[in-house]
């Protein structure tokens, strides 16, 4: 059984996270979506339950799919779970700079390798930092978020 790791801060999950999940889904036995802590990303717009809880409800559709929450290092993740792989989504060349360093030191601590997948050109430029500032201000961002997600963006700016 192939078992692929998906972590993010996910703050919050929208389409391009969901695309690649989706994605790794059709790629492994099981697919393990961790919603990490991360203290070099400004404070959370939602907590670690509520980004998780986001995570399920877009994810219900896909069996093989279950998430975590996590404060730990990824690949102490990857290990517990037994992945053979992490899973990442790159949305521009941009994105791959700071992706290929941690897909480099992980596999020094590790020796798990690093996938990447390159979202469609229709997610190209979707970011949740963008998406919470569209949000704050009183954009629609229903087309970017799953329908659940979208709801508590509009509940959190009301």
């Amino acid at each position: 059984m192939t078992v692929a790791l998906v972590p993010g801060s996910f703050d919050p999950f929208h389409n391009g996270h969901l695309e690649v999940v989706e994605r790794a889904a059709g790629l492994f036995d099981d697919v393990v979506v961790a919603v990490l802590r991360n203290p070099q990303k400004a404070e959370p717009l939602f907590t670690l339950s509520e980004r998780e809880e986001m995570a399920r409800h877009a994810t219900v559709h896909l069996p093989s799919v279950r998430i975590v929450s996590v404060a730990t290092l990824v690949v102490e993740v990857a290990r517990d779970v037994g992945a053979s792989a992490i899973v990442k989504g790159l949305r521009a060349v941009s994105d791959f700079e700071n992706e290929l360093q941690m897909a480099q030191m992980n596999r020094q601590l590790s020796g798990i390798e690093t996938l990447f997948i390159p979202t469609q050109a229709t997610s190209s430029f979707v970011a949740s930092r963008l998406l919470r500032e569209v949000a704050r201000y009183g954009g629609d961002v229903s087309a970017f978020v799953p329908k659940s997600v979208a709801e508590r963006l509009q509940e959190r700016f009301a």
